[in-house]
């Protein structure tokens, strides 16, 4: 059985990009959230609960370019633990989330999505002189909506032959 984990919190420092020894993208930083109790006098702030995130391959180099220190996310993943010797032979473990899922947090603000390129079929990028795919047409958006009001007025069909 695995352990998944859901947090919600700031991030605590830059992002960095990095490669591992094989070329896997990666990179690590540090979700904090703060607990905060009313009391008579307001709100106080708790203590705050520092986590440790890492992510892999194209979810690294996704984050390394949205997410920023101070931005507030919403991270989902595994939870494993990292251990490894120091220089002085002196064993460490740590508890860190393995992402699968990392996005801001909208009941924050306000954010922006652009999809990355299609890959081709071979697994390669596509070159910068073809253009990355945008968001849906006007047609594909009269489509959706057409399709929305299809459903919704399926929905009322169905409600009025229930309740008679």
């Amino acid at each position: 059985m695995e352990s998944t984990m859901t947090v919600t919190g700031y991030v605590g420092h830059n992002i960095e990009l990095k490669q591992t020894k094989t070329g896997v993208s990666t990179v690590s930083f540090r979700v904090g959230t703060t607990p905060r109790m009313k009391t008579d006098n307001g709100w106080v702030d708790q203590a705050t609960t520092w986590l440790n995130v890492v992510c892999y391959r194209s979810l690294a180099d996704h984050v390394a370019g949205s997410v920023y220190k101070g931005d507030p996310v919403i991270v989902h993943g595994k939870v494993r633990t990292q251990a490894w010797i120091d220089a002085q032979g002196v064993q460490h473990e740590k508890m860190v989330i393995e992402a699968g899922a990392v996005g801001h947090d909208l009941t924050r603000g306000i954010t922006v999505f652009k999809r990355s390129p299609a890959r081709a079929p071979d697994g390669s990028m596509p070159s910068e002189a073809e253009p990355a795919p945008e968001g849906p047409s006007c047609e594909e958006d009269v489509i959706l909506e057409q399709v929305f009001e299809d459903d919704e007025a399926g929905v009322q069909e169905e409600a009025m032959a229930a309740s008679v």
